[in-house]
């Protein structure tokens, strides 16, 4: 059953125009229209955020049901009701909780409101984000009151209901914190292109070019779903919303060729992970790296490219090499769409992804970046008969992006709280405190730790909520461990994302086998084997901060050859399959050789572990390996041919 209320009459009504103004709140903050349009109703900063929760909250209550089995609505209509009252009122009295220093001494009123307004988004997050996240929330926005009877690892300062209520609504380090910063600057216009992309056929036209690219090749259809939903996952940021889009055309394809149905599925879930972490956009998760951080965004998007690229090449070589195991052919002839044809028909989807690419890295433009490109979108779709809008389509493009809107902002003002209880308890440099202290100065475990908790974190919640949440508490760690901090804000993000195709709770793999009609478990397992290989990326990165483009340019360049060459063995041990000798069956020598080598090879940056091994004796050693397992095999293979001649 589906918790997603279909608004219509006069509540559909109601979601258009509360998208429509907070659409042109958003502009106007970038100062889109030159000077300003509300001017006289947006004075302090504070008040637009405020604006926007007044907006927006209200719909979470209106779209989300209560629970599956209980709804209500004019129950709903009523917290949606007290959601706009409550908000409103802060966003009439910013000026003077800015002036009077309320979030640390406010009056009664004030404490009433500041703890309606924190009761209304935790049952926010409950409904739009599920019972994981808003149990986290929970906890964490509740210790500031009994943080001084913890035990002294997590100890910390101690404050009144009252007190703690006023400062997670009324400062800035809360639900208008930071997370909620980068949303309201940044995320608001890329999600809007993102939709406006979905909804005039850019999807369709990614996988149809796709497929015209790659579906005659070995194992066509499963490089398709690679290529289309790696380009669908970097704008839709949503592991699960990508496999469910891109899934429907490509699980078919897949299984129509011979994949079973497990590896079809795995092998859309891996693609659609992926799509979090390839630029120009990456999804709204890297818009908040950036803030936290204090960079331009172009510059998290360029030190993504490497990684992303690593990723999928990893990806498409262990397919490949499981396409030619598994004696897999590409579709036939007829059933692939021209190249040219598809380019012909589509080419202001490309074209406004080039604008957009332009802006975004070469004029650094990124507030203005989105909102023009979705302009030369929306305009240029008009003159396409086959996707042209009518009015219709338009509303059906506003009530979307107010519903993706809505969800969004509920999960970061829901994460502000976690930051704002970490921030009034001192808590967040204690944990710093600890994990070192429990890691020995050992950088290596360090990562491992941050790897396993990125992991945990990222099960059941979504990538941008889990990676906000470890970039308080985990990040500052790996840091002052002497790690590059773009790498670590990177390695936490990848880490969090591997979750959705990872067992025991693979959600991408699972959101896949519904589509493909397969067992859930074995699809999470076969999606954890096919991206085996990524795996151990994080650590290249992590270790090399020429990988992100941080360095000369020869280092990122040999680095970069070293961590392909490893893949590329790594994936040939893992799926047992090489260019030369072919299959490997039989093989049980030269696979681990393969796999071992290929790590030495890839891995940079041992000293950094405590290993007594230069990057050069490393590489040297790797080849050694691989030559040895060659080696046994040819020397087994010849006694075998001999014992049967």
């Amino acid at each position: 059953m589906n918790r997603h209320r279909e608004l219509t009459g006069w509540l559909g009504w109601v979601m258009v125009v509360a998208s429509v103004l907070t659409i042109l709140l958003a502009l106007d903050n970038v100062r889109a229209f030159g000077a300003p349009l509300f001017e006289g109703l947006i004075q302090l900063e504070t008040q637009y955020y405020y604006g926007l929760i007044t907006l927006l909250l209200p719909m979470a209550f209106l779209v989300y049901k209560p629970s599956v089995r209980f709804s209500w609505l004019p129950l709903d209509i009523l917290l949606a009701i007290t959601a706009a009252g409550v908000f409103g009122w802060l966003y009439v009295s910013a000026e003077t909780i800015l002036d009077e220093g309320w979030e640390f001494g406010a009056p009664e009123t004030a404490v009433w409101i500041s703890l309606a307004a924190w009761l209304l988004v935790m049952e926010g997050v409950r409904r739009t984000a599920g019972m994981s996240l808003f149990v986290l929330v929970l906890v964490f926005s509740f210790y500031p009151m009994i943080a001084d009877q913890m035990p002294a690892m997590i100890s910390g300062m101690s404050t009144s209901l009252g007190d703690t209520a006023a400062y997670h609504v009324m400062s800035s380090e809360s639900i208008i914190g930071l997370p909620f910063r980068a949303f309201a600057g940044l995320v608001i216009g890329f999600l809007v292109f993102g939709i406006a992309l979905q909804h005039t056929g850019g999807g369709d036209f990614f996988i149809r070019l796709a497929f015209g690219i790659l579906g005659g090749v070995r194992g066509g259809p499963a490089k398709v779903a690679i290529l289309a939903s790696g380009l669908m996952g970097s704008m839709s940021g949503s592991v699960i919303t990508n496999v469910l889009t891109t899934g429907q055309l490509t699980i078919p394809a897949m299984k129509r060729s011979g994949i079973s149905r497990e590896v079809s599925a795995g092998i859309e879930a891996c693609a659609s992970t992926g799509g979090v972490l390839l630029p120009p956009i990456m999804g709204s998760t890297a818009f908040v790296m950036a803030t936290f951080l204090e960079i331009p965004y172009y510059q998290v998007a360029l030190a993504a490219a490497l990684p992303a690229l690593l990723y999928f090449l990893a990806l498409f070589i262990q397919i490949d090499a499981y396409a030619a195991r598994n004696d897999l052919k590409g579709l036939p002839a007829e059933d692939i769409p021209g190249v040219i044809d598809t380019l012909r028909s589509g080419w202001y989807y490309m074209g406004a992804f080039i604008v957009l690419t332009v802006l975004l890295l070469v004029l650094q433009r990124e507030t203005l970046a989105p909102w023009i490109a979705t302009l030369c979108l929306l305009i240029l779709n008009q003159f396409s008969a086959e996707h042209r809008w009518q009015f219709s389509d338009l509303l059906t493009f506003i009530r979307s992006c107010g519903a993706l809107m809505t969800e969004l902002l509920v999960i970061l003002a829901g994460v502000g709280l976690i930051v704002g209880a970490l921030s009034m308890t001192g808590l967040s440099g204690t944990l710093v405190n600890e994990l070192l202290f429990l890691a020995g100065g050992s950088t290596g475990i360090l990562l491992l730790m941050g790897a396993a908790t990125s992991f945990v974190l990222g099960i059941g919640m979504t990538v941008t909520a889990a990676y906000i949440f470890l970039a308080i508490v985990l990040a500052p760690a790996l840091v002052q461990g002497g790690l590059n901090p773009l790498s670590v804000h990177l390695f936490i993000l990848y880490w969090g994302m591997l979750s959705f195709i990872t067992p025991p709770v693979a959600l991408g793999a699972f959101a896949a086998a519904s589509i493909a009609d397969a067992h859930p478990m074995r699809t999470g397992i076969a999606a954890m084997g096919l991206g085996a290989c990524t795996y151990f990326i994080p650590f290249f990165f992590v270790l090399e901060p020429s990988l992100i483009l941080n360095g000369p340019g020869s280092d990122s360049v040999r680095h970069l050859v070293e961590a392909c060459a490893g893949i590329f063995l790594i994936a040939g041990g893992i799926q047992g399959y090489m260019p030369w000798p072919g299959k490997l069956a039989g093989a049980d020598l030269l696979r681990p050789c393969l796999l071992v080598g290929g790590l030495l090879i890839a891995l940079p940056g041992l000293e950094s572990l405590d290993i007594a091994l230069s990057n050069n004796d490393a590489l040297l050693l790797g080849l050694a390996i691989i030559l040895l397992g060659l080696a046994l095999h040819g020397f087994r293979s010849w006694r075998l041919s001999a014992s049967l001649s």
